[in-house]
């Protein structure tokens, strides 16, 4: 289903609420650790809840997706999203953080690969990449805003205020998806067996925008611990060392749509944009472990949030049009795995590395293995005529 102008607003507003919330609690609950009385270990399992709930259920919603529809899973979950934060809201202690944090993991889980799946469906081949590129943006506004807010809310009036404001902001993202975007139909799918489905998940049209997704997801998730961490090292301070990751976050969100753009233009081939945006990227984590000085940090988080905003649109704009669109739930849902691997993945490598000699070579080693991806990509790029 295509529109010359599909109404895809409220769908980047559920992309809002995923990067928010994700990131706006796991602030809120570092700031209130102390105060909680949790040690570093609880502290640690309740941030990964959120992503486990997702490694989980991320590709059993996105297939769901395929069969009832992209709408009706987007706003249940978004509805679900609302209710565990009215339970974080309202419950209090760690049972309620727990439950609240695993529960909202699961809603996004439903909410995020379908709204995935419904703005490849409802864009067209011309105009995919920029409203893939508005859909990154707008989530890389969250990912920006939700340790701002998530603080003030907190200094506010507490941790119940930034779960009730989130409850909020889910309800209105439920009820405009729900009036707002137009119904996909279901397509008729054919019987899938396990070898089909092995068959689908090693095909490069599926692998190498995947590969690409979970190297740019690692990096981000790196650069968003370790730029700070490197920062205050350096000086910087709380504050200023925590705009170096609003520095990533809004060069991404300006160049996401641009990139998108340029390649629905012509003027950008996935291959370029693929390869280009990990080279950035890995050029970030390289000068900031290599030369960690205030000037060295700023230019190393512009390099990274470049690099995020090139790749990420050309990945979903190739990885949407190799999909046949009665399997585009699966295939986003299966996507989406890959990215929360390497965003588990990439803090886990810089952490080990770092735990063993300085966070500078771990940065060091993300920025190897994030070139080494873009070699890769490169290679499998190269069977895919039309991209160069």
């Amino acid at each position: 289903m295509t529109s010359p102008r599909p109404r895809l607003a409220p769908l980047y507003l559920a992309g809002f609420t995923t990067a928010f919330g994700a990131h706006g609690i796991a602030a809120a609950l570092g700031a209130e650790t102390e105060d909680i009385g949790w040690t570093l270990l609880a502290f640690g399992f309740t941030l990964a809840l959120y992503d486990l709930a997702e490694v989980l259920l991320k590709p059993v919603f996105g297939a769901l997706s395929d069969r009832i529809g992209v709408r009706p899973v987007i706003v249940a979950g978004l509805l679900g999203f609302a209710a565990f934060s009215v339970v974080g809201a309202l419950v209090p202690g760690t049972i309620g953080l727990v439950v609240a944090r695993f529960g909202q993991g699961a809603a996004a889980s439903a909410f995020s690969p379908a709204s995935s799946a419904a703005v490849a469906r409802l864009a067209d081949d011309a105009s995919r990449g920029r409203y893939f590129g508005r859909y990154g943006s707008w989530k890389g506004l969250g990912y920006a805003l939700g340790p701002l807010v998530g603080a003030g809310l907190v200094v506010w009036a507490g941790l119940p205020a930034l779960f009730w404001a989130l409850a909020a902001v889910a309800l209105v993202a439920a009820a405009w998806v729900r009036f707002g975007v137009p119904a996909v139909p279901v397509l008729p799918r054919k019987r899938v067996t396990v070898a089909d489905l092995v068959r689908e998940l090693a095909a490069p049209g599926f692998l190498v925008p995947t590969l690409v997704l979970a190297a740019t997801t690692g990096g981000l998730a790196v650069a968003v611990g370790f730029l700070p961490l490197l920062g205050r090292q350096t000086g910087m301070g709380t504050v200023g060392s925590m705009a170096l990751v609003t520095v990533l976050a809004i060069v991404s969100s300006v160049v996401q749509p641009w990139a998108g753009s340029l390649h629905d233009r012509g003027r950008l081939r996935i291959r370029a944009g693929a390869v280009g945006g990990l080279a950035l990227l890995a050029a970030g984590m390289l000068l900031a472990g290599l030369w960690s000085v205030v000037g060295a940090l700023v230019v190393a988080a512009v390099l990274a949030g470049a690099g995020v905003g090139l790749a990420t649109p050309l990945a979903f704009a190739h990885l949407a049009s190799s999909t046949p669109p009665d399997r585009m739930g699966r295939t986003m849902g299966s996507a989406e795995l890959g990215r929360e691997l390497g965003d588990a993945g990439g803090p886990l490598i810089a952490g080990a590395v770092a735990t063993a000699t300085v966070p500078g070579i771990g940065l060091v080693v993300i920025g190897g293995l994030t070139a080494g991806a873009g070699i890769l990509a490169g290679l499998g790029l190269r069977r895919v005529p039309d991209e160069g």
